[in-house]
């Protein structure tokens, strides 16, 4: 690597060097030709090496990092940007985890709530079974009603087509919501069942709940 010119020297030479040289202290490193350099401020040879900032009693008081080069600040950026994402992401699942065990400080809770949203999905699908119960006999009516016409069906009345029309499309609205809500009752089991592994390792490293322990009551 060529030694820096002069020039360049002085464009690294930037406020972390120039404005130290008010503050007086003592500074050491090794420059690039294995010379310990010692002097009363920033040591230029050392500018691309780590350099010590002495006490007067020759303790470290801190160390001044080698100076930057632009694609090496943008780099170092960059790391820092992704380090703090990390340390924001970590902060979240945390919270997450103590909003999850104070909702479910047990197995038997976990179960319950499971149960119940559960539950809530199957009377909307009984209701809608009911309702398509009745669209069927609605269906025989109509049916029967067209037996007066089997020989000839377009001389059926066309308020009796428009009925038949209706039922067909609400038979089929509700055959679609039906499976709208088993397909419902799946995600919400996913949900639990992946609520459930996490809560298996909080509980445990809580010394609460046995991992795979219910509380449940039969």
């Amino acid at each position: 690597m060529l030694a820096p010119t002069m020039r360049t020297l002085g464009l690294l030479c930037t406020a972390w060097l120039c404005g130290s040289a008010a503050a007086q202290g003592i500074y050491t490193c090794v420059d690039g030709k294995g010379r310990k350099i010692t002097a009363d401020r920033p040591i230029i040879e050392c500018i691309d090496r780590t350099q010590q900032e002495l006490t007067r009693t020759g303790t470290i008081k801190r160390e001044l990092g080698p100076s930057l080069t632009a694609p090496e600040r943008a780099a170092q950026e960059e790391k820092n940007r992704r380090a703090a994402e990390l340390l924001a992401r970590e902060a979240e699942e945390k919270r997450r985890d103590r909003a999850l065990l104070l909702r479910y400080p047990n197995r038997a809770v976990h179960d319950q709530e499971r149960s119940t949203a559960l539950a809530q999905i199957d009377e909307v699908i009984k209701a809608s079974s009911k309702r398509t119960g009745e669209l069927a006999a609605q269906r025989q009516a109509i049916a029967s009603e067209f037996e007066f016409y089997a020989k000839d069906p377009a001389k059926a009345p066309t308020s009796l087509k428009l009925r038949l029309e209706d039922n067909e499309s609400s038979v089929d609205v509700q055959q679609k919501f039906i499976a709208d809500q088993q397909r419902e009752k799946k995600r919400v089991n996913q949900r639990f069942d992946e609520e459930l592994v996490k809560l298996k390792e909080l509980w445990t490293l809580r010394g609460g709940t046995p991992a795979g322990a219910s509380t449940a009551k039969n």
